[in-house]
């Protein structure tokens, strides 16, 4: 089957939480308005059928750097994240697990997140902003459940197996530490 020359698709430029799938989709009925939106795990970018590559690869810049800024305007602040973690607490682990703080915290490169059970307090790393929701909660309900089984073993994970979007969550961030690993191409700057 022929490809659509109106439509193209390519790999969106390490952005924040990883890369997808940008699908460009050309029209002739488009004059001057250019627009995109998030359609499951890829992004699409509508522009004029007229657009010449160059201005296309301007305008998915644009775009997806727009889409982004909008997107992060949603990142829950301490409060939120405090209310998000006692949500959490009531439906996943019977309510027993009640932090006493829930903040973001820029110091912690290493990590998601860690918890002091003695104090309460749980600091989520803020790599974690504008990842998807799933993810932040997973991570959230890690922490939690630190507030109630200090390792990792058994009683742990059995806890965490009420949050059916454990294995997705703890898969995306495996993807996300991988990409950090790599190394940067010639000439790029990484940050």
């Amino acid at each position: 089957m022929p490809a659509d020359p109106q439509r193209s698709v390519t790999d969106e430029p390490h952005r924040g939480a990883g890369p997808s799938a940008v699908e460009v989709r050309r029209s002739a009925r488009r004059r001057r308005t250019v627009s995109a939106y998030r359609e499951g795990d890829r992004t699409v970018v509508l522009i004029p059928a007229r657009m010449s590559e160059a201005e296309e690869r301007r305008w998915v810049g644009v775009m997806l750097d727009k889409l982004a800024a909008r997107e992060n305007r949603g990142v829950l602040g301490d409060r939120e994240l405090t209310e998000r973690a006692g949500h959490l607490s009531e439906q996943y682990l019977e309510g027993r697990a009640r932090p006493g703080s829930v903040r973001w915290v820029t110091n912690q490169n290493s990590r998601w997140g860690s918890c002091t059970p003695a104090e309460g307090s749980i600091r989520l790393s803020h790599r974690l902003r504008g990842m998807p929701e799933y993810v932040v909660d997973y991570v959230l309900l890690h922490e939690l459940a630190h507030l109630l089984v200090p390792g990792h073993g058994p009683e742990f994970w059995r806890l965490l197996d009420a949050y059916p979007r454990t294995e997705r969550a703890r898969g995306y961030l495996e993807g996300v530490a991988a990409a950090d690993r790599l190394p940067h191409p010639p000439g790029a700057h990484g940050g």
